[in-house]
């Protein structure tokens, strides 16, 4: 067997990326992939499978509801539910076989089975038959990403009590859907299934939504998803959940303490957060760091503390987004290329996939308050815009947050149509330095949803033009 330059341990967006980057650099590489399949939970039972319901789901709540406001006259819709998850299905296998492409576009070599680090420079492989093998390499980037967090006492069985991979493949919708966690992942997937015709509660430990988000998004967010259908108890807690009987019965306490009360739902959804994923990997035998919270410990060049082992994505601190973790497997790759690599961790935009849709990059409110950083806020609603009031789709503004002294843009913040394609336009903004001034002075295209980003940009200096 040939040794490798590089050898990454799972194909997420984090691990394929960074091989394929490693190999058009001239590396000789393999990746270990433990599943049948490549794109790690992203690709498989994460982002994408997600975005084709939420795409479908949608599609059908217009159909049954807003196309006759449009004077578009159908009749009312019936869910085909086997073929829109045929439909979620071909969208993955798309997206899986691509990458298997590109692996093999690129003469990466790929070996199947649950990757174990026996030392620096050598990873053994078991396939499912059993049998091992092991690659022997220079460097090792580990690139494992996440699992479901779990709560203590409640077993997930992914046909009842299900995770957001159970969710995703459900052969009918629940007609009370009950999900622990108002995160990205349970409001997503919560609305997905409240569009098909589920009743859905969401309950959630804190006093809010979207822990992390800029304040005043999610408390508006919060009022538009109520809007919706979608009833929430903050400040709550599932502490049990009781499967013998024909619908779940969740036993619901307030987060401080107090008198339980019994909840009945068909389906739960776990959806509180996700953990580091290294299990297998045998690391603290071959001596890598770990930190409290499970993450592998790295430096500003993504090396732990074995030299030639690397780690990248959803297994080190930071933000479980794909995209951080290809930037992260970028910078590793041309790193150990002996190239500068570098992820501005500034600026990585966060998307909620709802509609509307959430997006923010940069500060929130609260987090230059608490760093005592002195900012301008420019504020424009949707209402005010000439695309989403011809569209009837005015919920929500965008927000932007600029360093008061130097006007730099700090921060962000979307609540609208297309917010997560809006926020590009931030990032590449916030990438380049620039101030609120610079993008109220850019040139927007009428009519379109992005001006509101220029006219909240103006509104920093309390010029905006249509408000």
């Amino acid at each position: 067997m040939p040794t490798y330059d590089l050898t990454v341990i799972g194909t997420g967006p984090g691990g394929y990326v960074c091989a394929i980057r490693a190999a058009q650099l001239g590396l000789k590489v393999a990746v270990v992939e433990k599943d049948r399949t490549f794109g790690g939970t992203c690709l498989n039972v994460g982002c994408i499978p997600s975005k084709a319901l939420l795409y479908a789901s949608e599609l059908y709540e217009e159909a049954g509801h807003k196309f006759e406001h449009m004077g578009i006259k159908v009749p009312a819709p019936t869910l085909d539910l086997a073929t829109m998850q045929k439909f979620k299905d071909e969208g993955v296998a798309g997206n899986v076989n691509g990458v298997a492409f590109l692996l093999k576009k690129n003469k990466i070599d790929a070996f199947m089975g649950r990757g174990k680090i026996v030392a620096p420079g050598k990873v053994e492989v078991t396939g499912a038959d059993g049998k091992t093998q092991t690659v022997e390499t220079k460097n090792i980037v580990i690139a494992t990403g996440s699992d479901v967090a779990r709560l203590k006492g409640i077993e997930i069985d992914e046909t009842r009590i299900v995770s957001s991979t159970g969710a995703l493949a459900l052969d009918k919708v629940p007609g009370k859907l009950l999900v622990v966690g108002a995160g990205v992942i349970g409001l997503e997937l919560g609305s997905v299934w409240r569009r098909l015709g589920a009743q859905v509660t969401v309950v959630e430990f804190l006093n809010r939504i979207l822990p992390g988000m800029d304040a005043e998004v999610a408390r508006q967010f919060q009022r538009i998803l109520q809007k919706q259908g979608i009833t929430f108890r903050l400040s709550s807690k599932v502490t049990a959940v009781d499967t013998s009987g024909e619908t779940l019965k969740a036993s619901l306490e307030p987060a401080a303490g107090g008198a339980p009360e019994t909840f009945e739902a068909d389906v739960a959804l776990i959806a509180i957060g996700r953990l580091p994923y290294t299990e297998g990997l045998d690391l603290e035998a071959v001596g890598v760091a770990k930190d409290n919270k499970g993450c592998v410990i790295v430096d500003p060049h993504y090396a732990t503390n074995v030299a030639g082992i690397y780690a990248i994505g959803d297994v080190i601190a930071g933000p479980m987004l794909a995209h951080k973790g290809e930037d992260e497997g970028i910078a590793a790759a041309e790193i150990i290329a002996g190239k500068a690599g570098h992820v501005n961790y500034d600026v990585i935009p966060n998307v909620i996939y709802t509609s509307p849709e959430v997006a923010s990059i940069g500060k929130t409110e609260e987090e230059l308050k608490a760093a005592g950083v002195a900012y301008n806020t420019g504020k424009f609603p949707f209402t005010a815009n000439g695309r989403a009031k011809v569209n009837h789709t005015t919920d929500g503004f965008v927000k932007i947050l600029a360093d008061a002294a130097t006007d730099r843009v700090l921060g962000v913040h979307i609540v609208g149509a297309d917010a997560g394609t809006m926020i590009a336009e931030a990032a590449i903004a916030m990438e380049f330095g620039a101030s609120s001034e610079d993008i109220a002075r850019t040139c927007h295209a009428h009519p379109t949803l992005s001006e509101a980003v220029k006219e909240a940009a103006l509104a920093v200096e309390k010029r905006a033009i249509h408000m």
